[in-house]
């Protein structure tokens, strides 16, 4: 077995290879729920969707995000309302009782439907809905998202990192504190950054099947540290189960230069050399590093594996599973050269 934790569109770009390394039953997805906001009344989980409509073979792969040759009647119409009689189409948050009232895994990241500031795809929005009318039901999060992978015939075990409410907030140099989804789909990344909130995350437990996938080695692949990664790392028992078992990681950065996405902006903000040495820092457990051929980064306390590392298609996101696969063994060879020694 082998655990990816995803988030963004690194891992999610790297899984297209990997069930050809590991069979799929063999591969189980912990996505990153930080994200997520409820748009209009549905729950929307980015992260979540993406690994979901990439096995699902349906994902706009032109932008990695939504299902590919989806209609947006609903949406367009929606900004049309709002145009018409001057609403505007920027995000309008919740009010502050609203945001804690009601659906609790929605907290801390409302937004109203009027004006529609994210696209949303008309076949992507019966998704939402879905979700959203089956935890209506009472079903946790986790079931709700299994209902869905098996609608989607989805071959991996994915699983939401939680089925509590955990968001991620920007702090910024002018003084707000934005959701994410503000922060990146509607002003694009344009403020300066001076900190990351990921709110609830203390309160929140990464679930039993979690844990369990946890357990089993852990492949990071090049997501973004900070909003994709860090909302799990965020969570009580997450990282002291990653220090206890083999982690490899996948840099999302050449040396000082970033594939894609504001991470680079990101790290910065949180005080990380934005970098593959932050990402070392920012993965104290990690075992391993997979970097690629020009990256003049040195680890000397981490194995380290080389190729090249840009992935534009599953022949690419292939032999980068290979060689986190063999990385892996490398690591898992040394634990136990190490216990074999102890014995002795």
């Amino acid at each position: 077995m082998v655990t990816f934790l995803a988030g963004g569109t690194g891992t999610p770009k790297l899984l297209d290879g990997a069930t050809r390394v590991w069979h799929p039953d063999e591969i189980a997805v912990v996505a990153n729920t930080g994200d997520d906001i409820e748009l209009g009344g549905h729950l929307v989980c980015p992260d979540v969707d993406t690994v979901l409509f990439a096995g699902g073979g349906v994902l706009d792969r032109e932008t990695w995000w939504g299902i590919a040759d989806d209609t947006t009647t609903t949406h367009e119409e929606l900004r049309r309302l709002a145009t018409q009689v001057g609403l505007g189409t920027s995000p309008r948050y919740l009010d502050d009782k609203a945001q804690t009232a009601g659906r609790e895994i929605a907290r801390w990241r409302r937004f109203s439907g009027v004006g529609e500031f994210m696209e949303i795809g008309d076949r992507d929005r019966a998704v939402h809905l879905t979700r959203t009318s089956l935890l209506d039901e009472g079903h946790t999060l986790t079931e709700a998202i299994r209902t869905l992978a098996d609608a989607f015939d989805l071959d991996v075990d994915l699983l939401p990192m939680s089925d509590d409410p955990v968001a991620t907030l920007i702090h910024t140099e002018a003084g707000e504190t934005i959701h994410f989804q503000e922060y990146w789909v509607a002003r694009r990344a344009d403020p300066a950054v001076a900190d990351v909130e990921f709110r609830g995350a203390a309160d929140a437990e990464p679930t039993a099947v979690v844990r369990d996938a946890l357990a089993e080695p852990v492949v990071i692949g090049p997501s973004n540290p900070v909003t994709s990664i860090g909302p799990m790392l965020a969570i009580p028992g997450v990282e002291a189960a990653l220090s206890a078992t083999p982690v490899v990681a996948v840099s999302p950065f050449i040396g000082d230069e970033v594939f894609s996405g504001p991470a680079a902006d990101l790290m910065a903000g949180v005080g990380r050399d934005p970098s593959t040495a932050g990402v070392a820092d920012a993965y104290p457990f990690a075992d391993a590093f997979v970097l690629d051929d020009d990256d003049p980064t040195d680890l000397p306390d981490r194995h380290v594996e080389r190729t090249d590392t840009r992935i534009d298609d599953a022949d690419d996101a292939e032999r980068v599973a290979r060689v986190c696969d063999r990385a892996l063994a490398a690591v898992e060879g040394a634990e136990a050269e190490a216990d074999a020694e102890v014995a002795e």
